[in-house]
């Protein structure tokens, strides 16, 4: 038998193109368990598709460049919103329990930035876990799925310039270096939002995959655009809850300190405006000291019905969001940049392909609309299983899945001193304002963080990630999007583009960024 496909991740997309490359022997490795500390699992929405009367593919289309501010490959999304219902129907075979309406079809709600009602859901707020849930117990009768959990993933091996391989550590990542080979490899290893002090985001989405990959020589793409989620509830606790964007489509709203709707005079769809636009507006409230709320009060009846772990998370809190506001604050929730993918997930290195977070396909541009980052996960995991599939190979063995390792009870990865000063850095100076001094400062930090753990495989990657979001801000001389310089404020068109570069040429410009 040939060597194996290997998919580093265990989430929504390493999942999703895991059962979708069935017959084809499939390895995954995974540091937590598979489904845990995936950022998909909390996604509380559902996912965007034009399933319902009146709702069209081409709708979706427009709301998303619409939200991408100019720079979303109109053919990637075009071909991703055509899929969609698609993959919402694989998705139900793989037993996922969308809502239904009366009449038995799927039903839908509204989020912000978008035309009409496409979220696809599960109980409300449910969607992520549903999903997730769902897959976890698929990948573990799938008889070609080895699933090797409590591996972390240090390193890609190449070959004459392909990647053959990878290097890893099992025992929650404290066990010997191993090289595992593979006929291709797929990162799906998820965001960087815990690169930021606040984050909706697992322990584990600190771009260590996205590093891996730049530092193996693979082109990266439009890595200054962070999206922050405007209402994490402010209830310091880390990873920040998250009080989900379909509470403002069903009517809550916005309020400071003093009870006055401040989005309004912002934006035109006031608390419904782009999440760029509503993060911003929350943030210059909590700034000012006059705190940012979320009134539920009179939108939502049923709250513990209807938006049942949002609830919860209140409930943890000591707030009954029928009767209190609850503070919210601007968090790192999503990643537009990443590995650079073609349309069928394949990177700028032979044998490397990529799908979910840590990609950027060019879908949402600079700033991502609302539950299309499920959707993304899905449509690409699929083309990437489908152009691999295509290329041949032998079925797996019968004993193939036989061969999984489960992870040891410890798998989570703390922060250490180094990590915690990058990320109050990273939140002080590449968060959701932005300017070149502040961007420096934080450059010549991350790089006085890598001479002081140049032996640290593992956050020499976290690191490199940091690096390359610091360099891509700093080279973009305007305001886009999830990227807004205060130096810089107005949108500059000669900047309605995608960034592309990889590491080499990155580090060349970090002395000239230095020096000015």
């Amino acid at each position: 038998m040939t060597a194996p496909i290997l998919i580093i991740g265990g989430g929504l997309a390493g999942l999703f193109c895991a059962l979708k490359l069935a017959p084809r022997p499939v390895t995954i490795l995974a540091a937590a368990p598979i489904g845990r500390g995936a950022s998909s699992a909390w996604a509380q929405a559902g996912i965007a598709a034009a399933v319902s009367p009146g709702d069209t593919i081409e709708s979706h289309v427009n709301d998303t460049i619409a939200a991408g501010d100019g720079i979303v490959d109109e053919a990637i999304i075009a071909g991703m919103a055509a899929e969609a219902s698609d993959r919402v129907h694989d998705l139900l075979e793989f037993g996922v329990p969308f809502d239904r309406d009366l009449e038995g079809q799927l039903a839908v709600s509204r989020e912000a930035a978008h035309s009409h009602s496409r979220i696809v859901r599960v109980k409300g707020d449910m969607a992520g876990r549903a999903i997730m849930q769902a897959l976890v117990e698929a990948i573990r009768k799938a008889a070609h799925v080895r699933v090797l959990e409590g591996y972390v993933a240090e390193e890609l091996v190449t070959d004459a310039g392909r990647v053959t391989g990878v290097i890893a550590r099992g025992e929650a990542g404290q066990g010997e270096r191993e090289t595992l080979r593979a006929s291709d490899v797929i990162m799906a290893t998820g965001g960087v939002g815990h690169l930021y002090a606040v984050t909706t985001n697992p322990t584990e989405a600190r771009g260590g995959g996205i590093g891996m990959a730049a530092r193996a020589g693979a082109r990266m793409a439009d890595m200054e655009f962070v999206q922050f989620h405007p209402t994490a509830i402010d209830v310091d606790k880390d990873p920040a809850p998250l009080a989900t964007e379909a509470l403002r489509g069903h009517g809550a709203t916005l309020v400071n300190g003093a009870g006055e709707r401040f989005m309004v005079p912002l934006h035109p769809d006031a608390e419904l405006a782009p999440r760029d636009e509503v993060a911003r507006g929350i943030f210059a409230e909590v700034q000012a000291g006059r705190g940012a709320f979320l009134d539920c009060r009179t939108a939502i009846h049923d709250f513990a019905g209807e938006f049942p772990t949002v609830h919860g998370y209140c409930a943890d809190a000591g707030i009954d969001p029928a009767t209190d506001l609850i503070p919210v604050t601007p968090a790192a929730h999503y990643f537009m940049g990443g590995i650079w993918t073609d349309e069928d997930g394949r990177t700028s290195l032979p044998g490397f392909w990529a799908c979910g977070e840590c990609s950027s396909t060019g879908a949402h541009g600079a700033n991502r609309l609302a539950s299309n980052s499920l959707l993304e996960a899905v449509v690409f995991a699929a083309r990437v299983a489908d152009a691999l599939k295509a290329d041949g190979g032998d079925p797996a063995p019968d004993d193939w899945a036989d061969r999984s390792v489960d992870a040891p009870d410890a798998i989570t990865e703390g922060d250490h001193a180094g990590m915690t000063r990058l990320r109050a850095i990273m939140s002080a100076h590449l968060g959701v304002l932005r300017d070149a001094a502040g961007m420096r400062q934080a450059l010549r930090a991350i790089v006085a963080l890598e001479d002081e753990t140049e032996d640290d495989t593992r956050f020499a990657n976290v690191l490199t990630t940091a690096k390359l979001i610091a360099i891509s801000a700093l080279n973009r001389t305007e305001s886009r999007g999830g990227h807004f310089r205060t130096d810089f404020p107005d949108q500059d068109p000669n900047w309605a583009r995608r960034t592309l570069l990889t590491l080499d040429q990155a580090e060349s410009a970090v002395e000239d960024f230095l020096k000015s």
